[in-house]
C-alpha cells in the first residue's frame, strides 16, 4: 500500500502485513494491558501479625477483668496490630511473548492508518530549541492539539523544544510503544522512521 506524505505530493510505499491488519481488539487490550502492568513498582509492603512488634505476653488475664479475652496486642484487630491479608512486594509483569506484541503493534498502526491519524512526514527538527518556536511549527502542520512524534533519532533541539509540551511527546524507533500510539490523537512518523518500524515489525 502507498502512505501520502503530508505537504508533498509524493507517496511511500508500506507493507500491508504491517500497515492494513484486520483490527483485533482483544490482541491490542491484552498487550497495552500487559505493558501498563509491567511499569508497575510493586513495592508496597505491609505487617502481619508476626512481623509486628511487641505481643510477647498476654495483655489481661483470660477471665475476671470485665474485658474481652484478648491474647496479644499483636491481632488485627488492634490498633498497631498486624494486617490480617498483607500486601507483599510482588511482580505484576505480565507474559507477552514477541510475536503477539508485534501483531498488536502492526494492529495498531494499521487502525491509526484507517482512522487517518497516522502522518507521514519527510523529516521532523526543530530549528530552535525553544518551544514557542516548535508549538509554531506544529500549528502550521495542523498538529495544535499535540500528537507522538517518531523519529528515527531524536535531535537535541527537537527533544529541548518539545519536552515541556504536555500532549507532544518525541521518540525514537526503538522507544516506540504500544501505550504511545493508543494514548495519542495523532501519530506523526518520519519516512526514515516508518521505514525502520516497518523492519522490525516485519
Amino acid at each position: 500500500m502507498e502512505l501520502v506524505i503530508s505537504g508533498s505530493k509524493s507517496s511511500v510505499a508500506v507493507s500491508d502485513a504491517t500497515f492494513s491488519r484486520e483490527y483485533n481488539e482483544a490482541l491490542v487490550h491484552q498487550v497495552v494491558t500487559a505493558y501498563l502492568a509491567g511499569g508497575r513498582q510493586g513495592t508496597v509492603a505491609q505487617k502481619t501479625r508476626s512481623e509486628v512488634s511487641g505481643g510477647g505476653k498476654k495483655p489481661w488475664r483470660q477471665k475476671g477483668s470485665g474485658r474481652a479475652r484478648a491474647g496479644t496486642i499483636r491481632s488485627p484487630i488492634w490498633t498497631g496490630g498486624g494486617v490480617t491479608f498483607a500486601a507483599k512486594p510482588r511482580s505484576y509483569e505480565q507474559k507477552v511473548n514477541r510475536k503477539m506484541y508485534r501483531a498488536a503493534m502492526q494492529v495498531i498502526l494499521s487502525e491509526l492508518v484507517r482512522q487517518e491519524r497516522l502522518v507521514v512526514v519527510e523529516e521532523m527538527t526543530a530549528a530552535t530549541p525553544k518551544t514557542k518556536d516548535f508549538v509554531a511549527q506544529l500549528e502550521a502542520q495542523g498538529l495544535s492539539e499535540g500528537a507522538l512524534i517518531v523519529a528515527e533519532e531524536v535531535e537535541q533541539n527537537l527533544y529541548l523544544a518539545s519536552r515541556n509540551l504536555r500532549n507532544v511527546e518525541v521518540s525514537d524507533v526503538a522507544s516506540v510503544d504500544p501505550v504511545s500510539l493508543v494514548g495519542h490523537d495523532k501519530v506523526v512518523v518520519t519516512v526514515a522512521a516508518l521505514k525502520k518500524i516497518e523492519e522490525m515489525l516485519g
